[in-house]
C-alpha cells in the first residue's frame, strides 16, 4: 500500500475506563487517522472484539497466535506511524518498563520505532505508588510520551488523580508531540492521476507516459493532513492508498463523467492526470490492419479542466498541471500563465518534460504560479515534497475563501 502517514495503533489495556477508548477511536477517525485496535486479553472483559471491529471497520487481532503467517507483531509495528495506549494500566506500564513482551500489544511496542503515547488511567493510590512513579519515569526516559491523567471521580466513590483524560486532550497531545497537522480536516479534495487512454481498436490506444506518481503522492499527502480524498486514477499500477476513495478510469470521457458528479461536492480539484488531447473519431470493434492505420481520423477530447473551472463556486479551487517541452524558464512561464488564465485556474504547476524527463521519475522540478501570477521556482525535489508545497498554498487559499 502507498504510505499515508496517518496510521495509528490504539492499544487498550484492561481497565474499566477502556470504554472511553471507544470515543477516542471515533475522534481519531474524525481527524483522518486509520486506526488499528489491539486490545489486551484483560481488556476484552470490558469491551469485546466485535465492538472494536465495528467501530474501527478493521479486523482486530487479540493474540500472538492469530495470522502468524503475517507476523502481526512485526508488520503492525512497521505499518503504524504512532502507538497510543489508552488506557495504560499500572500492570501494563510495569510490563513495558521491564521490557516484557508476553502478548501481542507488548510485542508490537517492543518492535516499534514509532512515537509511543501512554494514557495512564487507574485509582489515585495506584498512580501515586512509588513503583508506578518509577516505571513511568523509566518509560519517559526511553522516549514514551505520557499524558498526565485528569483529576476527578473514579470507579465507585474514589476521587483523585488517575482519571482517563478527555479525548480532545489526548488528541491535542498527539499533535503537540508530533509533526502531524490536520489543516485539511473538513475539506474534500479530488485528485486525478495517471494518463488516459483512448481506444483505437480492441488492442491499440492513444496514450501518454504519465505514471501517476505525482497524483498519488498528492492524494497521500492530502489524506495525511486530514482531508477526505477522492483519487481518480487513470491506467496506473501504483499501490492502493489506504483510507481514501479511489475510482479507476481509462478514458478522458470516463474521467469527465466521474468529475461531473463529484466536483460540485468538493472544495478543491487537483488535476495532475495527463488527459489525452485527442481520440479516434470512430472506434473499430475489430483490429485494424497495419495498412489502414495511416487513415485514422482524430477529434479533440473535451478540455475537462477548463469546463470544470468555469463551473466552480467561490469556495472552490482548481489546480492544474502542465507538461511542456522547453527548458527556457521565460517561455515555460509564459505558457503556464496562458493556461492559467485560459482555463480559469487558481494555481498551476508547469514543468519541462523534454527527453522523457519527469515521467515515471520520483523527482520533479518546475514553476508554481498562482492566480495573481506570483511565481515560485521549484528546484529538483521529490514528488512527495512538491505535494506538500502545493498543499501548503492550497490550504492558505482555502482558509481565505472559507473564512
Amino acid at each position: 500500500m502507498f504510505p499515508r502517514g496517518r496510521k495509528l495503533l490504539l492499544g487498550v489495556a484492561g481497565g474499566i475506563s477502556a470504554y472511553k477508548s471507544c470515543d477516542l477511536l471515533r475522534r481519531l477517525q474524525d481527524e483522518g487517522f486509520i486506526v488499528d485496535v489491539v486490545p489486551t486479553q484483560a481488556s476484552l472483559n470490558f469491551i469485546g472484539k466485535a465492538t472494536w471491529e465495528a467501530l474501527s471497520g478493521r479486523k482486530v487481532i487479540t493474540d500472538l497466535w492469530s495470522n502468524v503467517e503475517n507476523v502481526p507483531h512485526i508488520s503492525m509495528a512497521k505499518e503504524n506511524d504512532l502507538i497510543v495506549i489508552a488506557p495504560a494500566t499500572a500492570d501494563l506500564i510495569a510490563k513495558l518498563a521491564s521490557g516484557r513482551a508476553d502478548d501481542l500489544l507488548t510485542n508490537i511496542v517492543l518492535a516499534s520505532t514509532s512515537t509511543k503515547f501512554l494514557v495512564p488511567a487507574m485509582h489515585p493510590e495506584m498512580w501515586s505508588n512509588p513503583a508506578t512513579i518509577e516505571n513511568v519515569e523509566t518509560l519517559k526516559r526511553r522516549g514514551f510520551v505520557v499524558v498526565q491523567p485528569d483529576e476527578g471521580r473514579m470507579t465507585g466513590s474514589d476521587v483523585g488523580i488517575g482519571r482517563y483524560p478527555e479525548s480532545s486532550r489526548i488528541i491535542s497531545e498527539i499533535y503537540f508531540h508530533t509533526d502531524l497537522v490536520a489543516d485539511l480536516k473538513g475539506y474534500k479534495i479530488i485528485v486525478t492521476a495517471g494518463g488516459t487512454r483512448e481506444p483505437i481498436d480492441p488492442v491499440r490506444f492513444i496514450g501518454n507516459r504519465s505514471s501517476g506518481k505525482q497524483g498519488f503522492a498528492i492524494a497521500a499527502a492530502a489524506a495525511s493532513r486530514g482531508a477526505d480524498v477522492h483519487l481518480i486514477s487513470a491506467n496506473t499500477e501504483l499501490p492502493f492508498i489506504e483510507g481514501i476513495t479511489i475510482t479507476k478510469v481509462e478514458t478522458a470521457e470516463q474521467m469527465a463523467e466521474v468529475l461531473k458528479v463529484e466536483f460540485p461536492h468538493s472544495n478543491a480539484l487537483i488535476m495532475s492526470a495527463a488527459v489525452a488531447d485527442a481520440k479516434v473519431k470512430k472506434f473499430e470493434k475489430n483490429k485494424i490492419s497495419k495498412e489502414e492505420l495511416g487513415n485514422l481520423e482524430l477529434e479533440k477530447n473535451q478540455d475537462i479542466l477548463k469546463q470544470l473551472a468555469i463551473t466552480k463556486q467561490k469556495n472552490q479551487l482548481v489546480v492544474g498541471f502542465a507538461a511542456e517541452t522547453t527548458s527556457d524558464l521565460k517561455e515555460l512561464q509564459e505558457r503556464a500563465i496562458k493556461k492559467l488564465e485560459g482555463k480559469s485556474l487558481d494555481l498551476i504547476f508547469v514543468n519541462d518534460v523534454s527527453n522523457g524527463a519527469v515521467f515515471g521519475s520520483n523527482n520533479t522540478k518546475g514553476l508554481i504560479i498562482d492566480s495573481q501570477q506570483n511565481i515560485t521556482e521549484v528546484p529538483e525535489i521529490s514528488k512527495e515534497t512538491l505535494s506538500d508545497i502545493l498543499l501548503d498554498k492550497l490550504v492558505a487559499t482555502l482558509e481565505l475563501i472559507n473564512d
